[in-house]
């Protein structure tokens, strides 16, 4: 919680500002009552015009002051709350850019989109009203008891009763009210996570006409939220009548006790006048406590779940001995017993893994679904860090490059394509920083997606839809493979990114891909792309079968050629 309330350091000043102009108006509004049993006891009484006017105009110039400062306090107080939530949503967005796969494993999507949105909202309304209401509900009533001394102690004796059980009572619905706000904004993340669901598989949903199933999931989880809601707004609201029943209850005593010290002549009109406008102050300040708890408790809730956020440890950072002038340059890649599992998982996805890549070989990888292809991927541009054996790049221990080295010699395209807002033209860049507009169409050109852009009337500047929709698959895998040459990289790696092509694009855009000077790996399913390749690495359950060409695995590998009839019938073994 310290954490996150550091980042209201650079706006130490505008809350000192607003603060103080709150003490003000609170001086203000407790020295109004007194002032009035003054203007009772030596205006009213006597009958002194002058004694009324002098008082109500001492009282008419505080709250023209009084109005002035709160204006001024307003500014100030949105000064501080907005430039906090600014603050701690670029904190934020920095953090989980560092995050790792295994960081983002243990945050869902939607629950980091609503901490982003209504945890951080609540969290700037709850500094904002602080600063301009909330403190000075607490302090109306410290300032209130403080003044019925000053004008009458034996009358302000009943506080001294009601007070204490007041704030014990509040306290252990804070308590209460926190960790039913906190189990509400988890609420809120299913509903965001059901939503999100829903409208990026909205297609899928229409074809398999699941719109029952999903209505049926959603209202569920609408239902859940609206239940928490119902039950944490009525627990804090009931609370508010027994803060309300007190107050009036000690009310009642004191205009009761009050009347028998003037029939006893003990004290006089004003000061029980004075001593019930502080009563009704206090009892007001005390009402909004429901209100300030229901704010802090929703607060505190949303803290700590920013809080999560910030503390997380990113597991994968530069390694010490990372040197910023080791660069790659060939591109050579060996892998050495090397294995890897995933985190929380008791099981290796790869084992003992061992080969060594040349500068500017080509090579296709091919295994079943599950045969720890993708992970290995993985594991080449430290989106994993391996359980065991080593990775060298240039027969340096690949954690002796820097991450942002290391990436940006790296062009991945993935195994399911993610186009952004924006362009096509702003897609292929987003590669490639400052990437001309020939860098573009080269890439486009070399991706076999050029000629397909200049059929769309607005050509590059065509408007991509949400995650690329209005494009087909094979278009967004080229789009994808276009972003990953634009860099020039001195490692290509395609995840089973060429599977929605025909054979004729892929044919091309494999022949465009041998001028770059690179070492590249391909995941893929067909034997046509696989036979393109200089070597070809044959895989099944996180371990290498064989590696070798087309030629030698036909000739020594039975899962290959049964991979090979069952694409190409039994006349191609016979032709072989």
């Amino acid at each position: 919680m310290k954490k996150v309330l550091s980042y209201l350091k650079p706006y130490k000043v505008s809350i000192i500002v607003a603060f103080s102009l709150t003490i003000f108006e609170l001086i203000v509004e407790l020295l109004l009552p007194f002032f009035l049993g003054k203007m009772i006891n030596s205006g009213v009484m006597y009958k002194d015009m002058n004694a009324i006017v002098m008082w109500g105009s001492i009282m008419l110039g505080l709250t023209l002051l009084s109005f002035i400062s709160g204006i001024i306090n307003s500014f100030y107080a949105s000064h501080a709350s907005l430039g906090f939530a600014y603050d701690i949503r670029k904190v934020l967005y920095d953090k989980i850019q560092a995050f790792s796969f295994t960081n983002l494993q243990r945050f869902p999507t939607s629950g980091l989109v609503t901490r982003f949105t209504n945890d951080v909202r609540q969290v700037q309304n709850t500094i904002f009203m602080s600063l301009r209401i909330m403190s000075r509900a607490p302090l109306m009533v410290i300032g209130g008891i403080i003044m019925s001394f000053v004008v009458n102690a034996k009358l302000a004796l009943i506080f001294l009763i009601s007070v204490p059980l007041l704030v014990g009572f509040l306290l252990w619905v804070l308590k209460k009210a926190s960790a039913l706000f906190k189990k509400l904004q988890q609420n809120v993340d299913i509903v965001n996570r059901v939503m999100q669901e829903n409208l990026a598989g909205m297609r899928l949903i229409k074809a398999f006409f699941r719109r029952d199933y999903e209505e049926t999931r959603f209202h569920k989880a609408n239902k859940d939220l609206a239940d928490v809601t119902r039950f944490t707004f009525r627990f804090v609201e009931s609370s508010m009548p027994v803060l309300l029943f007190i107050m009036n209850l000690s009310l009642l005593f004191i205009l009761w006790f009050g009347n028998q010290q003037v029939l006893q002549g003990s004290t006089n009109v004003g000061d029980v006048v004075a001593i019930v406008n502080y009563a009704m102050r206090v009892s007001m300040a005390i009402s909004m406590f429901a209100f300030i708890i229901m704010a802090f408790s929703r607060a505190k809730a949303s803290i700590e779940r920013i809080n999560d956020v910030l503390e997380e440890d990113v597991d994968l950072v530069d390694h010490p001995l990372a040197n910023q002038k080791h660069v790659i340059t060939d591109g050579k890649i060996t892998f050495q017993d090397v294995s890897f599992r995933y985190p929380n998982s008791n099981d290796d996805v790869l084992k003992n893994i061992s080969f060594t890549i040349h500068p500017k070989e080509k090579i296709a990888i091919l295994g079943a679904t599950g045969s720890g292809k993708t992970s290995l991927f993985q594991l080449i541009p430290r989106l994993h860090d391996i359980s065991s054996g080593e990775i060298f790049i240039d027969n340096r221990p690949i954690s002796h490059f820097t991450l942002n080295h290391l990436r940006k010699s790296i062009g991945y395209a993935p195994q399911t394509p993610l186009l952004f807002s924006g362009t096509l033209a702003d897609n292929i860049a987003w590669g490639k920083e400052n990437a001309s507009r020939e860098d573009i169409i080269q890439a486009a050109k070399d991706a076999q997606i050029h000629d397909t852009i200049m059929n769309f009337p607005d050509g590059y500047e065509t408007i991509v839809g949400q995650r690329g929709v209005n494009l087909s698959g094979g278009q967004k895998q080229r789009i994808s493979i276009a972003r990953a040459l634009i860099r020039k990289p001195k490692i290509l790696l395609f995840d089973d990114s060429t599977s929605a092509l025909d054979l004729a694009t892929e044919a091309r855009l494999l022949e465009r891909i041998q001028n770059y000077h690179c070492t590249m790996l391909i995941v893929t399913q067909k034997i046509s792309t696989a036979r393109r390749m200089d070597r070809i690495i044959l895989m099944d359950h996180g371990r290498i079968l064989d590696i070798g060409t087309h030629d030698k695995l036909l000739t020594h590998s039975k899962l290959y050629r049964d991979i090979t009839v069952s694409q190409y019938g039994e006349a191609s073994i016979h032709a072989h």
